[in-house]
């Protein structure tokens, strides 16, 4: 008989585990998509892993960035257990998304927890170039980023910035000493890049980079 009340409250114990737990992570996930840093708060300070993963795999600090969930993503980067280089399966990084969106306060922090400036394939100042975003390749660069890094088809970040972004940060790019003369595995230069997106402009202004640094009268 005891031995059979011992097991009902062992099953008790189980069951009011199981829902708490269970309880714990849509609450977890509710806010950080409701951007509610209280409750974050409160989960960590009771001991919920902050890397816990969606029915989809991704992790909250991730899914705070791409949301825009800034103020989550803050609790988040400060939380010391969490993983701030969690990467998606396209390896996207917090770090890389925070470029991408131009939140130069969030990448700060990434920074200062030790997310990767320089990691391999595609990186962040990718991210910041294709989003043609002055200040954030700014920071990059400071922190030591490799001005040109090269993705998976070595495509540089001044390619992207001719492709996709902004004429001034081509020009930072090629002012911080970005190699314009680089090609990527299929035979493109940041000139053809430019080419593609109809960018006349900006094709003229990478031009004019490797002109500038050709002897006179070869290009």
């Amino acid at each position: 008989m005891r031995m059979h009340l011992k097991f009902l409250v062992y099953l008790v114990l189980v069951l009011w585990v199981s829902l708490a737990q269970a309880g714990s992570y849509d609450d977890w996930f509710t806010a950080i998509t409701r951007d509610d840093p209280g409750t974050l708060q409160k989960l960590l300070q009771r001991g919920f892993d902050p890397d816990t993963v969606d029915p989809k795999g991704t992790a909250g600090l991730f899914i705070a960035m791409k949301e825009q969930s800034y103020k989550a993503a803050e609790v988040l980067i400060a939380w010391p257990k969490t993983n701030v280089e969690w990467r998606n399966p396209k390896d996207e990084s917090p770090l890389m998304l925070a470029a991408l969106k131009g939140n130069l306060d969030l990448a700060r922090k990434l920074i200062a927890r030790g997310a990767d400036v320089n990691k391999t394939g595609w990186a962040p100042l990718h991210y910041a170039a294709t989003a043609g975003n002055v200040p954030m390749i700014q920071l990059l660069l400071d922190e030591n980023a490799y001005i040109d890094a090269e993705s998976p088809n070595k495509s540089t970040p001044l390619m992207m910035a001719a492709y996709y972004g902004s004429m001034v940060s081509v020009k930072a790019l090629l002012e911080a000493g970005a190699d314009p003369k680089l090609r990527n595995e299929l035979g493109l230069s940041a000139v053809e890049f430019a080419q593609r997106a109809n960018r006349p402009d900006v094709a003229e202004t990478v031009a004019a980079a490797i002109r500038a640094k050709q002897p006179k009268g070869k290009w």
